[in-house]
């Protein structure tokens, strides 16, 4: 493990980081070599905070990726401005906000709370003076990619982060009112909102050092930023448009290369989730199976607001949930009983037995779905008892019988109509044995589908 960036984790987050480092890699050899010297420093108490306490958690369970010292596999590609004008490797896109309806106020405060010394911006001179040049700022060109002229930003070139190519020379004298200026952001006031330039290479970060500063030509403008221009001259300049428009968004090789340029190894990706680690996922790691339970999540959700809706009585409003659900994940077996369960009791019998069984053929030892469609079968069988359908009343309760035979409901039921048919069969009258329509579900059924949906699903 990195031993000099452990320490300065643990000396910003103090003595409860180490406490939960030495729980989480109790059993990792790397820790145990290092954990010696880092209990010989002091470190501060933060405080107890959430979401520090989260965030240290996070850092003690990962601290053997997060610290490991190889974790970038490759050396990212820094050379983009050359990148841009070699042909467009990949597709070179308009900020994002140039397609978003973003207020004023707030775009320019994000541009002074983004801005960082060392960023490269371009603008144009709209005044000179004796001890520098003012610009208006059009755009971002280095780290940041943002297009900012709408913005009305000046910054200021001081004489003296003018290079000048003779002890004689007035720096001055080789610029002029309109003139396309790429610079590197000097200074920043966030406060006063005021911007100072150099165009002295020193004054670049390290991975912009290569890009040459000074007067540039309209054909050296950023490519971004000269696409930002279209799209904001044509409303029908879509973001897919530009995109499906751009050279790079063809090229076969753009994957690779973008992993590249970020310096991540395409057979060892440094994934934060361990399982992403290796080429080798197992099959819990796919999208397909990660999409399915993120839908039963959200589906489970719908139904607890439907039963607590049911609950209330309010049951257009909990049926409204259960086909939420159902739409979610169309075999959530929870959505499927509860709905059952309430198409019951609004007297649909069949479409509550169709819920049930369906559910049933999804999760066939669910104990709800049997319990609620035995119930269900016995009620139907009961009405069509009284319209004197004992044949057709006598396969429910087999039925019902088959899949939980220690119901006592449903043994009673079936012991009652054998004696009724044999009493009929003695006297030799004729069965009816057709399906007939059904009524609502009794006040039995209500009673017992509600007492059950309240121990599944409570509030």
């Amino acid at each position: 493990m990195d031993r000099d960036l452990l320490r300065q984790s643990l000396i910003f987050h103090g003595q409860s980081l180490f406490n939960k480092l030495k729980c989480e890699q109790t059993e990792n050899p790397d820790f145990q070599a290092v954990v010696s010297d880092l209990s010989k420093a002091t470190y501060e108490s933060r405080g107890e905070e959430q979401d520090g306490s989260l965030v240290e958690q996070f850092i003690a369970r990962k601290a053997d990726i997060l610290f490991c010292p190889s974790w970038k596999t490759a050396n990212p590609h820094e050379q983009e401005h050359e990148d841009e004008e070699a042909g467009e490797p990949y597709a070179i896109m308009p900020p994002v906000e140039v397609f978003m309806e973003l207020p004023y106020e707030e775009r320019r405060a994000m541009i002074y709370r983004d801005l960082e010394k060392g960023d490269i911006v371009v603008g144009r001179i709209n005044n000179i003076r004796e001890y520098g040049f003012f610009l208006t700022l059009l755009c971002m060109a280095g780290g940041l990619k943002r297009d900012i002229e709408d913005l009305e930003l000046s910054a200021l070139c001081h004489i003296r982060e003018i290079p000048s190519s003779s002890s004689h020379d007035d720096p001055l004298s080789y610029y002029q009112v309109g003139d396309l200026i790429r610079g590197g952001v000097k200074d920043i006031d966030r406060y006063q909102e005021k911007i100072t330039v150099s165009l002295h290479q020193a004054c670049l970060s390290s991975s912009l050092e290569h890009i040459k500063l000074g007067v540039i030509t309209r054909e050296e403008l950023p490519i971004h930023y000269s696409r930002s221009v279209s799209a904001a001259s044509d409303s029908s300049e879509t973001y897919g448009c530009i995109l499906t428009r751009c050279h790079g968004y063809e090229n076969p090789s753009v994957v690779e290369y973008l992993l590249e340029k970020v310096g991540i190894s395409d057979t060892h990706p440094p994934s934060m989730m361990r399982g992403l680690q290796c080429k080798l996922f197992q099959e819990g790691d796919f999208a397909s199976v990660i999409r399915k339970k993120q839908s039963a999540s959200w589906a489970l959700k719908c139904v607890r607001a439907g039963v607590d809706h049911f609950k209330h009585g309010r049951h257009v409003e909990a049926m409204n949930e259960y086909n939420k659900a159902l739409d979610i994940d169309l075999n959530n077996v929870e959505a499927l009983v509860a709905r059952g369960a309430l198409y019951a009791n609004k007297g649909s019998i069949m479409k509550a037995i169709s819920d049930f069984e369906l559910a049933l053929e999804n999760c066939p030892d669910h104990r709800n779905a049997k319990k609620y469609l035995c119930q269900t079968l016995v009620e139907q069988g009961k009405q069509l008892e009284e319209q004197e359908k004992l044949v057709t009343a006598e396969g429910l309760y087999r039925r019902a019988l088959s899949l939980d035979d220690s119901n006592p409901e449903a043994k009673e039921a079936m012991h009652n109509i054998t004696e009724t048919i044999q009493e009929h069969l003695s006297s030799q009258h004729p069965l009816r044995v057709q399906y007939g329509r059904t009524g609502g579900g009794g006040p039995w059924l209500q009673r017992r589908l509600l007492q059950g949906l309240c121990q599944r699903h409570p509030r």
